[in-house]
C-alpha cells in the first residue's frame, strides 16, 4: 500500500465515523509557546483540548506535519526522523476509551489487513498519581488480543506528555500499538519498546482525563479527550514490508538521487541527508531562513549536517537544491505552500551551501595550521570539539583528515565533551520552552490578545501589505513576524506602540464567533497566511478595530492587557520583519 493510499483510507475511515476532516496546520505552533515547532498533531488543537468549542465539532481527523529534533542523533537508523507526518483522530469530550480502541483495532486489521496475531499493545501500569489502566487492557482482550500480548508500563512509556517534559495541563495514560516484524528477539527481555526493531510502534491513543497542576498534582478533567497519533512513515514501512522507513515510497526517490550523486555506499549518511533535507524543505516553506537563533538555527543545523554527510560520501557539487526539488514534487499536492514558495526554498538552499562551503574552507585551514603543533600524533579532544562546534566538522570528517595526515583523534575525550554539550543544550531548551501542553497563563493570554492589536496597528501605520508570518509567545515576551520590505523607523515603531496602547485604554470588548471561512474573509477577518482552514472557523473581534481567525486564548476586555512595549524590531529573512514586545 502506498503512503498516499494510507492517508486517504485513514481520513475516509474516521470521516465515516462522523469525524470532520480538518487541514494540517503550520509547523510554527500558533497556540503552544512551549515548543519551537509543531511536534504532534494535537498542538494546533490545544485550546479545544482545554475546553473551547471547535468550529468543526467534537470529533476530528487529519494528517499533520510535525518536526522534532530531540532524537536528531538517532536519525540514520530504521525509524527515527526529524520531520514526519502524523495521522490523528480526536474526541473533544465525546467518545472515550472503548470507541477509540475498537476503531483502532478495526482500522488496523480490517482496512489495513494487518495480521492481528502480530499486534501487541501496552497500557499504563499505574502509580501514586493514577490507577492501573485495566479498562483499556480489558477492551483489547475483548477484541481478541491475548493477555500475554498486553503489556503494562509506567509513565515514561505509557503516559502523555512524558514526565521528562515536565509539563503542566491536560494529560493522561495512553495505550500504544506495536506490530511484530517477525525479526528474531534480541534477548529474553525483548518486548514492545525494545530498540532492536522487532516491534514497531505504529499508533498511540492518549486518554486525556487528568490535569497536572503547577505543584505536580493530578486532578480529573471535566472534558475528557482522546488524542491519537499514527506515524505515517512507520505504518507505511510495516504495510510495505520494509526494514526501514527510508525504503518506502516516501523516501526512495530521494535515496536513489543521493546514491547516484555519491561515490560511496553509506546507508546511514544517505538516510541522514534525505531526512534532514526533507525537514529543511518544510521549514523553508514557512518562509523561515537559516540563522543562528531559534527556528533559523534548527534549519541551519539540519542543512549543514546534511551537507557535511554529503561531503563524507563523496558528493562534490552543490546538491541540496536537487533533493529539495524531489521533496517539493512529492508533497506539493498535500502542502501547497511548498510549490508556492518553491523559488524561495531553492534559493535559500543555494545560499546556505555557499555560506557553509566558506566555513568548511576556514575549518580546513585551521586544521592545517594546527597539524605541525600536534604532539604524540593525536588530535586533542579540545581541537576536535572546536572543529565540530565552530566549523561544523563531524567526528567522521575529523577522522578522515587525521588519517590523511597519519594522525589519530582523541575520540573518547571528544565524546565526553559532546555529551556535556548535549546536556547543557537540553537544559537550555527546557528552560527556554518550559510551560506545559500549552501555557495559558494570565501573562500569555494577555500577550496573545496584544498580538491581534499589534497586527492591525502595523497594517494601519505601515500599510495593508502587512500580514502575520508567525508568532511565538511565552510568559516573558511576545514575538510577532510580519511581511514588510524594510526596517521600521523609530517614528514608525513609536506610532505602532502608541496605537496599540490607545486601543488597550479604550476598553474594547473581545468577542468570539463562528463563521464560514469565506464569510469571515469577506467581512474583513485577517487569516494567518500559512494556514489552511476548515469550512467553519473561529473568529475573534476586538471592538470594531481588529478581526482575526484564531483559536485563542484571549482576554475578555483590552483593559486586562496592560501597557504594551516594543523592545526590538529586526529582520529575519528577505521581506520578513520581527517584533519582540512585552506587556506589563
Amino acid at each position: 500500500m502506498q503512503s498516499s493510499e494510507l492517508k486517504k483510507k485513514y481520513l475516509e475511515f474516521f470521516n465515516n465515523k462522523q469525524h470532520a476532516i480538518i487541514p494540517s496546520s503550520s509547523l510554527m505552533p500558533e497556540n503552544d509557546p512551549t515548543v519551537l515547532f509543531t511536534t504532534a498533531g494535537m498542538h494546533p488543537l490545544v485550546p479545544y483540548l482545554l475546553g473551547q468549542k471547535h468550529p468543526s465539532g467534537k470529533k476530528l481527523v487529519n494528517f499533520q506535519k510535525c518536526l522534532r529534533t530531540d532524537d536528531i542523533e538517532e536519525v540514520g537508523d530504521s525509524t527515527h526522523l526529524t520531520f514526519f507526518e502524523m495521522l490523528g483522530n480526536w474526541s473533544l469530550g465525546d467518545y472515550f476509551k472503548k470507541e477509540a480502541i475498537e476503531w483502532s483495532y478495526e482500522f488496523l486489521t480490517k482496512h489495513l489487513k494487518l495480521d492481528p496475531k502480530r499486534l501487541h499493545v501496552s497500557c499504563f501500569k499505574g502509580d501514586k498519581d493514577a490507577p492501573k489502566d485495566t479498562e483499556s487492557a480489558k477492551i483489547w482482550q475483548g477484541l481478541g488480543i491475548p493477555k500475554e500480548r498486553v503489556y503494562f508500563f509506567g509513565k515514561k512509556e505509557n503516559w502523555w506528555p512524558s514526565p521528562k517534559q515536565e509539563t503542566t495541563g491536560p494529560c493522561g495514560p495512553d495505550t500504544e500499538m506495536y506490530y511484530d516484524t517477525l525479526k528474531k528477539k534480541c534477548g529474553k527481555d525483548c518486548m514492545p519498546g525494545c530498540n532492536c526493531g522487532k516491534y514497531v510502534e505504529i499508533w498511540n491513543n492518549v486518554f486525556m482525563q487528568y490535569n497536572k497542576t503547577k505543584d505536580g498534582k493530578y486532578t480529573g478533567l471535566k472534558q475528557k479527550n482522546v488524542d491519537t497519533g499514527m506515524g505515517l512513515e512507520r505504518t507505511t514501512m510495516v504495510l510495505q514490508n520494509k526494514s526501514s522507513v527510508f525504503e518506502t515510497d516516501l523516501f526512495q526517490d530521494m535515496v536513489k538521487k543521493i546514491e547516484n550523486l555519491s561515490s560511496k555506499k553509506d546507508t546511514r549518511a544517505v538516510r541522514i541527508i534525505a531526512d534532514h533535507l526533507r525537514a529543511a524543505t518544510f521549514i523553508l516553506a514557512e518562509r523561515i531562513s537559516p540563522s543562528n537563533v531559534e527556528h533559523g538555527y534548527i534549519l541551519r543545523r539540519l542543512i549543514r549536517r546534511a551537507i557535511r554527510y554529503g561531503h563524507l560520501i563523496g558528493i562534490k557539487d552543490k546538491f541540496a537544491k536537487q533533493i529539495s526539488d524531489i521533496v517539493i514534487r512529492k508533497y506539493k499536492n498535500d502542502y501547497n505552500d511548498l510549490e508556492r514558495n518553491r523559488e524561495f526554498i531553492l534559493n535559500e538552499f543555494e545560499l546556505e551551501e555557499e555560506r557553509f562551503e566558506k566555513t568548511l574552507i576556514n575549518g580546513l585551514r585551521i586544521i592545517q595550521e594546527e597539524i605541525p603543533k600536534i604532539k604524540n600524533k593525536i588530535i586533542s579532544k579540545e581541537l576536535a570539539f572546536n572543529l565540530f562546534t565552530t566549523y561544523g566538522f563531524p567526528l567522521e570528517m575529523i577522522n578522515e583528515v587525521a588519517r590523511e595526515n597519519k594522525l589519530k583523534v582523541d575520540e573518547m575525550g571528544f565524546k565526553e565533551l559532546f555529551a556535556k554539550h548535549q546536556e547543557i543544550s537540553r537544559k537550555g531548551a527546557e528552560q527556554k520552552f518550559r510551560g506545559g501542553l500549552a501555557d495559558h497563563s494570565e501573562e500569555v493570554v494577555r500577550m496573545h490578545t496584544a498580538t491581534h492589536l499589534l497586527h492591525q496597528a502595523l497594517r494601519d501605520i505601515l500599510g495593508k501589505h502587512v500580514r502575520q508570518m508567525g508568532s511565538n509567545i511565552t510568559r516573558e515576551r511576545l514575538r510577532f513576524d510580519f511581511s514588510h520590505p524594510k526596517a521600521m523607523t523609530k517614528e514608525e515603531i513609536k506610532k505602532v506602540e502608541d496605537l496599540v496602547n490607545k486601543k488597550i485604554k479604550e476598553n474594547l470588548k473581545v468577542e468570539r464567533s463562528e463563521l464560514k471561512y469565506n464569510d469571515a474573509i469577506k467581512q474583513g477577518a485577517l487569516a494567518f497566511f500559512k494556514e489552511k482552514y476548515p469550512d467553519v472557523v473561529s473568529v475573534y473581534k476586538i471592538g470594531d478595530y481588529s478581526m482575526e481567525l484564531c483559536g485563542g486564548p484571549h482576554v475578555k476586555n483590552t483593559k486586562e492587557i496592560g501597557k504594551f512595549k516594543i523592545i526590538k524590531e529586526e529582520t529575519i529573512s528577505a521581506g520578513v520583519r520581527r517584533i519582540k514586545a512585552v506587556v506589563n
